[in-house]
């Protein structure tokens, strides 16, 4: 029998004939207004936040202390039970690949930002201006995940895990917040709170990992949209399988920090021990915090993002899994995208 244990800020846990479902949360900080429930379409459930403050919740000591997400596993299994499998026709695979091209920031001055190396996942990297951190709040406690701006109508669109926006199923996240070009805490971007978050149904309804992937729509900062100040990644859904990749994350379980970047990379294979999630790995071995991270198709942050860091298996696991972008989070994209 195998055990699995906590990746990214997400984990799945393998126990005899069965996997668990993972999960976190995540939600934000807007204008006030009357509280709404979650709007469910039927491949999409979306959530408006209406708290205020989240910015200044967000403090150094805060963003350091927060939680890897992988904890949230266990409550995920308790929750969920054991996966069921999915006929592959739900997963609108072979449909034509669809691409949204990326978007530059405006031109204007950037601050300079330095690198301290830190213990290696597969590569220490630079800061990149749209790849970031994202904390949350659940249940009281505090949490951290990876995340990444991408290319948007609305100019204000981030990519998580999932379990970064809403348990999965349950409550979706407070306090959302994405710190782009985190580095050793700082902000050097600014921090940017959440107008909306967004789940595939099937996702927010059964924390099916097939789906593991949200997104949120971020209110202006200093009334500036955030890919005008960070730019944008291009994205692409219903992609080969088996392509290389490099992903991006943030990993802040042991024996890393979260405090910087790191990156893995390799050529993606289907997850053996449950293909029913139709997900694909590549060599990494991050850790609780990445969750959320983006993969990128080819080698460098400049590539169209398809998928995003969500599980792995062993205590010293040396690959993560990501979910397939088909056309069901496809539309979580879209209509996050025009809100």
């Amino acid at each position: 029998m195998r055990t699995p244990k906590t990746l990214a800020t997400s984990l799945l846990t393998l126990s005899a004939a069965a996997l668990l479902a993972l999960s976190a949360a995540g939600a934000a900080t807007a204008s006030p207004a009357p509280a709404k429930a979650p709007v469910s379409t039927s491949d999409v459930t979306s959530h408006t936040v209406t708290e205020t403050g989240a910015a200044d919740y967000w403090t150094a000591d805060r963003m350091r202390n927060a939680v890897p997400g992988d904890v949230l596993a266990d409550k995920a299994m308790k929750r969920n039970g054991k996966a069921a499998a999915k006929p592959a026709a739900a997963l609108l695979e072979g449909a034509a690949p669809s691409t949204v091209e990326a978007t530059a920031p405006k031109q204007q001055s950037q601050p300079a930002l330095t690198q301290t190396p830190q213990t290696k996942a597969n590569a220490s990297e630079s800061p990149v201006p749209h790849i970031g951190k994202v904390f949350f709040t659940l249940g009281g406690t505090n949490y951290v995940c990876s995340g990444n701006a991408v290319s948007s109508g609305n100019k204000s669109t981030v990519s998580t895990a999932g379990h970064c926006v809403n348990e999965g199923p349950g409550a979706f996240a407070t306090k959302f917040t994405f710190v782009p070009a985190y580095l050793n805490g700082a902000s050097p971007y600014g921090k940017w709170t959440a107008k909306a978050l967004y789940a595939p149904t099937q996702w927010s309804s059964s924390g099916d990992m097939t789906y593991d992937t949200g997104f949120a729509v971020m209110s202006t900062l200093n009334g500036q949209y955030l890919s005008d100040v960070v730019g944008a990644s291009g994205l692409q859904f219903n992609a080969a399988r088996g392509l290389s990749y490099k992903s991006f994350g943030y990993p802040a379980a042991a024996p890393f920090n979260g405090e910087s970047l790191k990156s893995c990379s390799g050529t993606a294979t289907n997850d053996p021990y449950n293909p029913q999630f139709n997900t694909q790995g590549i060599p990494c071995n991050m850790t609780g915090g990445s969750s959320g991270g983006p993969w990128f198709i080819g080698t460098s942050a400049s590539g169209y993002q398809n998928s995003i860091n969500s599980y792995g298996y062993g205590t010293n696991s040396t690959t993560m899994y990501g979910p397939y972008w088909g056309s069901v989070i496809q539309q979580a994209y879209t209509t996050a995208a025009a809100s």
